[in-house]
């Protein structure tokens, strides 16, 4: 399977229903409206809201079931591309070429090709984090307490931001979120020791989720912060990570991409399909587009404010810390004395870069 793992929530959600592909993702996802927060093995608050957790590659299943029956779906290895003002052509190793007025490349972090194009990347922050992913199931005859937790770092110390254990296919997925040298010898015993190294690193977890067992090999991912440049070209147009990287900490990916996808598919595609030709003054609107624009922006912002909270030691985030947990501890106690008061509250204006964590 691939790597990644994704939990959907919030607006990607409604992204996803207003392109019409959210019925599939539901039928390919498992559900679940609770999270239960921890940090410092004390309970934090409580996320209630619907979450779909889905394998990435069943994700991409899902999405591509949804093409119409007159779109060819070719798979293959791409071995050349070719872009000009008015047609762009795609080599495919062992089927021969394909020909369009448009190329999108969604090809994430990969290089290659963009590459090919003269479409080069900036390194914003390299080495940004580190995620680690593995499947686990209960010890024993024992049940998990919850479906979904969180559960935050305890020391900044540890780069660890958080750990997210959901419902995905047959079994809970663990997404482990970190800011540590890839060098380090925690990482080492990680991938080593998984479930003593987390009891170790987490000492309240067991008792927040329950004992559990690691079930198969530990996955991980070395990201970098990085966005393309020089890529304002006839006939082609990246989107997603191909254009700028996420950090998987921040949680700003699939919004992203979808974010791109839907700009690109309800304004500015009819808009460029409607006149002859596909010139780089066309492209250039797309990147210009003040919700990506918007959406970009809050990605970089977030993966730098997700690192700064949990590694930063200095005075001013040793505030923002203790600030942006107390202030979710006192909310959820507001909540369960009145509900529609704490719903009050946070419709109050809200630090922007706090807004998705």
């Amino acid at each position: 399977r691939e790597f990644r793992v994704e939990k959907i929530a919030g607006d990607q959600i409604e992204k996803l229903r207003r392109i019409g592909l959210l019925d599939r993702l539901a039928s390919a996802a498992v559900a679940f409206d609770e999270i239960v927060n921890i940090r410092k093995g004390r309970l934090l608050d409580r996320t209630h809201a619907r979450h779909f957790g889905i394998f990435y590659d069943d994700l991409v299943g899902a999405m591509r079931a949804e093409l119409p029956e007159n779109v060819r779906f070719i798979a293959g290895r791409v071995n050349a591309l070719e872009a000009g003002a008015d047609r762009q052509r795609v080599s495919i190793l062992g089927q021969g070429d394909v020909t369009a007025r448009l190329l999108v490349l969604a090809t994430g972090m990969g290089d290659i090709l963009k590459r090919d194009l003269g479409i080069e990347r900036r390194f914003v922050h390299q080495r940004q984090s580190l995620t680690f992913g593995f499947n686990i199931r209960p010890a024993g005859d024992s049940t998990f307490r919850h479906p979904a937790l969180t559960y935050y770092g305890e020391r900044t110390s540890d780069g660890i931001d958080y750990l997210n254990l959901f419902p995905a296919a047959d079994v809970t997925r663990a997404n482990l979120f970190v800011f540590r040298d890839h060098r380090d010898p925690w990482v080492k015993a990680l991938r080593e020791r998984p479930r003593e190294t987390l009891i170790d690193t987490l000492p309240g977890l067991v008792k927040a989720f329950g004992d559990f067992e690691v079930m198969d090999k530990v996955e991980s991912w070395l990201t970098d912060i990085t966005v393309a440049e020089n890529c304002v070209k006839d006939g082609v147009v990246l989107i997603g990570d191909a254009y700028q990287t996420s950090c998987p900490a921040a949680g700003t990916g699939v919004s992203r991409l979808l974010t791109d996808v839907e700009r690109l598919c309800k304004v500015h595609v009819p808009q460029w399909m409607a006149s002859p030709g596909m010139a780089a003054a066309k492209i250039a609107s797309f990147y210009g587009d003040p919700a990506k624009r918007a959406m970009d922006a809050r990605g970089l912002h977030l993966a730098d404010f997700r690192r700064r909270l949990t590694i930063e030691n200095d005075l001013r985030w040793r505030a923002w810390r203790q600030l942006h947990f107390s202030r979710r501890r006192i909310m959820h106690g507001i909540n369960r004395l009145s509900p529609s008061f704490a719903a009050r509250l946070r419709g109050l204006s809200r630090p922007r870069l706090e807004a998705a964590t």
